[in-house]
């Protein structure tokens, strides 16, 4: 199922050993159908945007990758070859890579259906030789032959090979919503998880608005809620235990969205560590230190624009997103 196009040295080619580091990744990002992908020489970046008002960023690096090659073409002039960009359905991506492991899956619950000798604890293990035991379970190959190809993935796996072409679209780039790095209010880095379980305590009471107060004495750090069943709030002290880095400059309160800031629950949850930060405009900046199999690091990003009033303020929750 190779094209003439695709027949010689595609622009972008990268294998990987396992789709599930891929997956983990991309679902943290799911609020999005359209992702825009940006591939460049240290590895691929995945952009989702929500309304101009929340933005998540999948930043997977070449080590992800067994074997990542970008054949740019010769520059013309003085002018640097363009690095491909375009845009993809992200739904669409993530049932691809749920491909994979599933015909070893399936073969094994076959035998373990026909052997009366196989108790139903065993029927959970892997074989000693099996592709799991082994680590061995196939191949996946991300190529892009050409601005306008489609983008294909192909699986290979217990001697069956899938192949899936994803129609490429080439719009703008999206406007990245502006964060200033240097004009920074407080930034803390702590344990992911702390902000999973926050939320969690929040989610009962249905909350439409989350407020992040950062201030240099106590409480230091605090998450607070508020909905139809009420409100509830969570303080985190300043101990090392707890916040590993903690730089407050200013003052920092602003409300968002509840959902929005839970969209990014996933991410809480496959990651090890958190960066908060804030800058003077008020726009939130959360990136994830994620761990990898096999040791590699990668960058889950996700910015988000505040209300424009304050959690004083009991506005409807479309009314009082903010602008850029």
């Amino acid at each position: 199922m190779v094209s003439t196009s695709t027949a010689s040295t595609p622009l972008f080619r990268a294998v990987a050993s396992s789709t599930k580091p891929l997956h983990q990744l991309l679902r943290a990002i799911s609020f999005s159908n359209k992702i825009h992908v940006e591939i460049d020489e240290d590895g691929i970046k995945f952009i989702a945007d929500h309304a101009r008002v929340m933005q998540g960023v999948a930043s997977l690096n070449k080590s992800l990758f067994t074997t990542y090659s970008l054949n740019l073409p010769a520059p013309e002039g003085a002018e640097d070859p363009s690095l491909p960009s375009f845009q993809i359905s992200l739904p669409a991506l993530l049932e691809t890579l749920q491909i994979f492991g599933a015909t070893d899956a399936a073969a094994r619950q076959a035998k373990a259906d026909t052997d009366p000798y196989r108790s139903n604890l065993r029927n959970y293990r892997a074989g000693a030789f099996s592709n799991q035991t082994l680590g061995m379970s196939g191949t996946c190959s991300l190529s892009y032959a050409q601005e306008g190809e489609p983008f294909s993935i192909l699986l290979e796996e217990t001697g069956v090979n899938t192949t899936c072409n994803l129609v490429t679209y080439l719009p703008e780039s999206p406007e990245q919503i502006p964060f200033d790095r240097d004009e920074l209010s407080f930034k803390i880095i702590m344990q992911s998880r702390w902000l999973l379980d926050a939320l969690a305590e929040m989610a009962p009471t249905s909350p439409t608005r989350l407020t992040i107060v950062a201030t240099r004495n106590e409480p230091y750090l605090r998450l607070s809620s508020n909905g139809p069943l009420g409100s509830s709030s969570v303080d985190f002290s300043k101990g090392r235990d707890l916040l590993e880095t903690f730089v407050v400059h200013d003052r920092w309160a602003q409300s968002f969205k509840f959902d929005m800031i839970k969209s990014a629950s996933e991410a809480m949850r496959i990651a090890s560590k958190v960066s908060l930060r804030g800058d003077s405009q008020g726009v939130l900046s959360l990136q994830f230190m994620v761990e990898t199999e096999g040791g590699g690091i990668h960058w889950l990003h996700f910015t988000f624009v505040p209300y424009v009033t304050h959690e004083d303020d009991e506005d409807d929750e479309t009314g009082g997103e903010g602008d850029e």
